[in-house]
């Protein structure tokens, strides 16, 4: 990169500007265009369209973050092995963010589970009495609680 003269690495930095910005137009008509906001006949909805409309918008976003790593960040013309430090870490950090988003999820869908049964059990369930160490099933009465 050194030995470019400064008009040729203004041409390439705004080569690289106008790359990044005619991908985020595409990016912004294809999301436009799937999510039916553009034409009402085109939306995708929760089919099986959503898979490759989802991949293209991942590939296009991951293109970005590669070409701005290696263009604008200069880690085209470094070391391969600070290059690899700097890109493992990054890998794993959008590792965790994943798995801590499925966690959540997870987490999530679980506690309706538990809130679901919990109001189940507290409109269907009949009442118990404990005598002992055996449970009866019966419909309590005034005199049980005095």
């Amino acid at each position: 990169m050194s030995d470019l003269s400064y008009e040729d690495s203004k041409k390439l930095v705004f080569k690289g500007l106008i790359l990044l910005g005619v991908l985020t137009i595409v990016e912004v008509a294809i999301a436009l265009f799937a999510n039916g906001h553009i034409t009402e006949s085109f939306d995708i909805g929760d089919g099986w369209m959503r898979y490759p409309y989802m991949l293209i918008m991942i590939g296009l976003s991951l293109y970005k973050a590669y070409f701005i790593i290696y263009e604008f960040m200069h880690m085209r013309y470094e070391a391969k092995g600070l290059v690899a430090s700097v890109l493992l870490p990054t890998g794993l950090l959008v590792w965790a963010v994943v798995a801590f988003f499925n966690e959540g999820a997870s987490y999530g869908e679980r506690r309706n589970v538990i809130k679901e049964r919990n109001q189940m059990e507290t409109t269907t369930s009949p009442k118990i009495k404990k005598i002992g160490m055996v449970e009866t099933t019966r419909e309590l009465k005034k005199e049980d609680f005095q």
